[in-house]
């Protein structure tokens, strides 16, 4: 695993807030089929459908911050946890 990893956390966390609907937080861990899959959603639907990508991306970004680093890299760096 990438032993830089945990300085992902935080850039992904607030992406996942601010930009949750296109997917952004899921690019920057790595997680692409993950990403393409909410920035497809959002786009394909001419966005009636990037409220609900927000949603699961700003819930996202909350769970990000609030690990702890170490648990933040067991989940989404050890243990490749694409979702929630």
């Amino acid at each position: 695993m990438d032993p830089n990893f945990k300085d992902k956390k935080i850039p992904a966390g607030v992406c996942g807030i601010l930009l949750g609907g296109l997917g952004i937080h899921k690019f920057i861990l790595g997680y692409t089929k993950e990403g393409v899959i909410m920035l497809l959603v959002s786009v394909l639907s001419f966005f009636t459908l990037a409220a609900l990508m927000q949603i699961i991306g700003l819930i996202e970004g909350i769970i990000y911050l609030t690990k702890s680093d170490d648990d933040f890299v067991a989940t989404y760096g050890d243990g490749k946890k694409g979702w929630f």
